[in-house]
């Protein structure tokens, strides 16, 4: 079977719908990928880019991306690179309220047993309910 790694904009174009001939290949190719023809993949960069792009240019609220983000996440035929990692950080976003990518960075120091984060944005990283490297 043959395996398809899916950029940012194809999901864009697919939830957005704002440009029809885009939108029909990516709708195409979501279907195929879910009839078993073949098997697509992403990774957490591409998801990160789809979050600043909705919020950016799409001046999308927080909760809208966090559901665009999850229902990437479960279309049929589409596998995750670090699918435990995004799973953690988006029940970790969807919990606090934060940014995804802050969230990733919270799931991955988890999964790395780091005791703390060492950052200067605090005040995403205390919502997260992490240790912090200073205290200041």
């Amino acid at each position: 079977m043959k395996t398809v790694f899916v950029d940012s904009n194809v999901f864009l174009r697919f939830f957005a719908r704002d440009d029809a001939g885009q939108y029909k290949h990516a709708a195409k190719l979501f279907r195929d990928a879910a009839a078993g023809k073949l098997e697509l993949v992403t990774g957490p960069p591409v998801l990160f880019e789809i979050a600043w792009t909705l919020r950016a240019a799409y001046r999308q609220p927080q909760g809208k991306i966090l559901e665009v983000l999850s229902a990437i996440r479960t279309l049929p035929g589409l596998r995750l690179t670090d699918a435990a990692l995004v799973d953690e950080a988006l029940t970790a976003a969807q919990r606090t309220g934060q940014e995804f990518a802050d969230s990733y960075i919270f799931a991955g120091a988890e999964e790395a047993g780091s005791d703390e984060i060492a950052t200067f944005n605090r005040s995403h990283f205390e919502k997260l309910g992490v240790a912090l490297r200073w205290a200041e």
